[in-house]
Formats: structure tokens, C-alpha cells, sequence
């Protein structure tokens, strides 16, 4: 088997680091069949692993052959967590592993290549461990959209049908399976502390805040573990409401915020019942086991607040109980001043320029914004289509087909504020994807795409919009490197 491109692979594997009471060390399933469905090579570029061929792709990412240098063996990892405010002690990973650690050759990122659909594990709880074919169809379309609005998320690194028919409830069963590899940060959950507190590990507990400022915080060591520990949760809390400000920026609904959802780097992951919303509504609920909208659109601030409390309470031995509510305390400022970041980067503008620790007049602008889209009724990406740049792009934004709504006197201050802001230089007007129509993914259109795919092997579609969103990522600056369709 050829060797990946040594010359930026950047193996490594840290999460050995802290000891078998984090993970149990599991066989990925062998599978029927392997056909090459999805591969990210953009990411695989740049983390040294594009030059691979497809056999060797699907040797490493179908049948999991190490990596050279990383892990040798995949790996389980063990977690609780709050399930919808139910707490559950027989969580961990029921269908995935840690393949593999590297890290990014260009920013130096510790990065995770983990699995969904590898087979099953200690914690599968009496699950098949598989992973749907739709399932992972749907997680690339998320992750890819996600990444082009500028989200922080997971990217879908791998996709390989793997030949099996699966049985599912809540779908046309049976149903063609799929093993998903994905790349992130870190998947260290507020659950992975949940676990050591409701076991009353607290030698444990440490040395995982210590991994984790070490290889994802290192400016918030300090000798005092009080301290340490403190800026630890500080850090994590602002990866979190900086995650939740872009969801929001980004019309997203994650649709299960459990705690073992939401990891301490701040990186969305894990697409199940998400959905994209058509226009703003708070009450917009992704899952349709979530009847009391629990995880509404604008209740996911909240939900994102109640787990971080739940990692106060779990460091709680390690450092002041008045300073960690404190902290939390200041999760809604922190929400506001992410999602007004956010917004600002969607549109492409900068911030006024105000006294430091002034963000006032942003405050108010991103929360005037929301409350013309909820009043009027306009489509949520079409806004952020017709005004990104603000003033650049005025005279276009009177050419929308909603361009009536942009008339009235309800409008007024969203357009002062647009207009009163300079365009960054990421704004890009002319470039060709502004000349079209916004690029969206709504439910019918997921269920549109998979149709022809479930019906006739027919993936020409689902190839067209990943090339539609990859333009969109390419005009807002956000995606690393142009659509490359693979010739498989």
C-alpha cells in the first residue's frame, strides 16, 4: 500500500495519553463491500493525505489500516451524558472510534479523524453500530454548507457505502449502509467529564483538564490548578457560545444538543435530525422527537448554557463553586457578542469603531437584523445574500425579488446600520455566485437529492450541489479549496 505524503502528514496520538479509563480499544466491522462515495480532498490536501489513491483511501478509511505514526489501534471513546435533561450512564461510542490523530500542517491544530457506522462497540447498547447511507449523504451536505456559512464544524472527511441492508424504524427499511469518517478538533465532550464526575474520579478529572489545555489551550496553563481549571471552563464557554452565535448567524437548527453533543472546543458535530431554517422562527424545531421544542432555533442558547452548567458542576472539586457561576453568569453576553460576530462575518462588514469593550452599536445592530427577518417574513439566506457587503451591495439588494421588503420603514434601521458599516475585503460582490440565487438546504430539498439516489444509483444531483455550495464557500471566503467531484 502506498504511504501517505509524509512530507505534511503530521501523525500523532495524544489521546493514548491519558490512560484505558478513557477508551476501550475496538475492531472497526468488515464490511461487504467498499465503494468510494464521498472523499474531502480538499482537507485531505492539506492535511498530507490527497495524494492517496482511492484503494488506499478505502484501505485506511473503509478498513481502517492505521495511519503510519498514529493510532494503532481505533479506539472507543467513554463518555455519559444528559440526553434531552436525562442523564445516561451507558453512553460512550455505540458506532464510531478515533481512528487516527494528526495535526494541521497549517495552523498546527491538534485534528481527530473519528468514524460514524464502523461497527459496534462496548457501548452499542444492543445497536447494529451502522450508519444509514442517507445518514451519511445528509451529514456531508451539512457539514459542507455549515463550513461555506462559516460555521466551525466537523468536516465529512470520508463517505463509503459498505454494502449491508439495514433496519430502521424511522425510515424505508431495508436501507442501504455507509461508514462516515469525519475530521475535528477534538472530540472531547462535556459528557467525557460527566463521566469521571458521576464516577467520583477526580484523579482522573485533572489530568483530563490538563490534556486538554495542553492540546487545545495551552494560554490558560498556569501552576495553580485553581486557576487553570478556571480558564479551562472560561475558554471552553467561549468556544461554546461562539459555536452557538454562528448557528444562529447560519439558520441552523442542530435539532439534539445533548451534553455529549457539544464538545469543549466549540466545534459543531454530529447531524442527525438537523434542518436549515426557510425564514427566522424561534420556535423551529429540527427533531421530531423533540415535541416540547426543547432544542428549538432560539432556544439552543439556552440549551447550549444548561450543559456548560453541567461542566461547572463536574469542577467543582477543582477550583472556586462562586467563580464557575460566574462564568456562566456571562454565557448570554458571550452568546450575544458570538452571534453578533457572526452575523457581522456573514454580511462581511466590519464592526464600527468604538471604544474598546464598547460593542454596543453591533449589539443592537445584529438584534435589529433578527428582528426585521422575524417581522417580515424574508427567506433567512436570501437576506444575507442580497446585503452581503452592506453598501457594495445596495443596488443589487434593489433587484431582489424581495426587494419590496427592503422598502419599508421597518427596514429603516437595518439599513442604516448596513450602509453606516465598510465592506471587508472577503465581501467579493462580483463574484458570479452573487449573479445567481442564494445557495440553501432546506428538508424538501435534502429529501429531492436523495431520491434519485435511492431510486436509480443516480448521484448526479447530490454532486451538483456540493458544487453549488462549494462556490458559495469560494465566494465568502470560507472553504479552503474548490469542489473536486472524484472520478470513482
Amino acid at each position: 500500500m502506498a504511504e501517505p505524503d509524509d512530507t505534511r502528514l503530521l501523525a500523532a496520538r495524544h489521546h493514548e495519553e491519558l490512560g484505558d479509563a478513557f477508551f476501550d480499544v475496538v475492531e472497526p466491522a468488515r464490511f461487504p463491500q467498499h465503494i468510494l462515495r464521498w472523499r474531502n480532498d480538499a482537507w485531505a490536501d492539506r492535511v498530507g493525505l490527497g495524494a492517496l489513491s482511492d484503494e488506499d483511501w478505502i484501505a485506511h478509511f473503509g478498513r481502517f489500516e492505521p495511519l503510519p505514526g498514529s493510532l494503532e489501534r481505533p479506539l472507543a471513546l467513554r463518555y455519559h451524558g444528559h440526553q434531552f435533561r436525562n442523564y445516561n450512564p451507558d453512553l460512550g461510542d455505540g458506532r464510531g472510534f478515533l481512528f487516527a490523530q494528526l495535526r494541521d500542517p497549517v495552523d498546527g491544530r491538534l485534528l481527530d479523524l473519528a468514524t460514524k457506522g464502523s461497527g459496534e462497540t462496548p457501548w452499542s447498547r444492543g445497536a447494529d453500530g451502522r450508519l444509514t447511507l442517507k445518514g451519511g449523504v445528509r451529514e456531508v451536505l451539512a457539514t459542507g454548507l455549515l463550513e461555506a456559512r462559516g460555521v466551525d464544524t466537523s468536516k465529512s472527511f470520508s463517505l463509503i457505502e459498505t454494502g449491508e441492508n439495514l433496519y430502521r424504524g424511522d425510515e424505508p427499511s431495508p436501507t442501504r449502509s455507509s461508514v462516515l469518517v469525519r475530521l475535528s478538533h477534538s472530540h472531547i465532550r462535556i459528557g467525557t467529564f460527566q463521566r469521571l464526575a458521576y464516577l467520583g474520579d477526580q484523579a482522573n478529572l485533572r489530568r483530563l483538564v490538563d490534556h486538554c489545555i495542553r492540546h487545545y489551550m495551552p494560554d490558560a496553563w498556569a501552576e495553580d490548578e485553581s486557576a487553570r481549571t478556571l480558564a479551562f471552563f472560561e475558554r471552553a464557554c467561549a468556544n461554546v457560545a461562539r459555536m452557538g452565535g454562528q448557528w444562529t448567524a447560519a439558520g441552523f437548527v442542530h435539532g439534539v444538543i445533548n451534553t455529549d453533543n457539544v464538545t469543549i472546543t466549540g466545534e459543531s458535530f454530529d447531524y442527525g435530525p438537523y434542518r436549515f431554517l426557510p425564514v427566522y422562527d424561534p420556535k423551529f424545531v429540527a427533531a421530531y422527537f423533540d415535541p416540547v421544542g426543547l432544542y428549538a432555533f432560539g432556544r439552543q442558547p439556552n440549551a447550549l448554557r444548561w450543559n456548560l452548567t453541567r461542566l461547572a458542576e463536574c469542577l467543582l472539586p477543582l477550583t472556586s463553586p462562586g467563580r464557575l457561576e460566574g462564568v456562566v453568569k456571562g454565557f448570554d453576553l458571550l452568546f450575544a457578542e458570538a452571534l453578533t460576530k457572526a452575523t457581522l462575518d456573514r454580511l462581511a462588514l466590519d464592526p464600527l469603531a468604538l471604544e474598546p469593550g464598547d460593542p454596543g452599536a453591533d449589539l443592537d445592530f445584529a438584534s435589529a437584523i433578527y428582528g426585521f427577518m422575524a417581522a417580515s417574513g424574508v427567506p433567512f439566506e436570501r437576506f444575507f445574500f442580497d446585503w452581503r457587503g452592506g453598501p457594495a451591495s445596495e443596488r443589487r439588494a434593489a433587484d431582489s425579488p424581495v426587494a419590496d421588503l427592503y422598502a419599508g420603514a421597518e427596514f429603516a434601521p437595518v439599513r442604516a446600520g448596513l450602509l453606516a458599516r465598510t465592506p471587508t475585503p472577503s465581501a467579493n460582490p462580483s463574484h458570479p455566485y452573487f449573479q445567481g440565487e442564494p445557495c440553501t438546504l432546506l428538508i424538501d430539498e435534502i429529501e429531492a437529492l436523495w431520491a434519485p439516489i435511492a431510486e436509480a444509483d443516480d448521484w448526479s444531483a447530490w454532486h451538483a450541489k456540493l458544487r453549488e455550495i462549494a462556490v458559495a464557500g469560494e465566494a465568502m471566503g470560507t472553504a479552503i479549496a474548490g469542489y473536486r467531484r472524484p472520478s470513482r
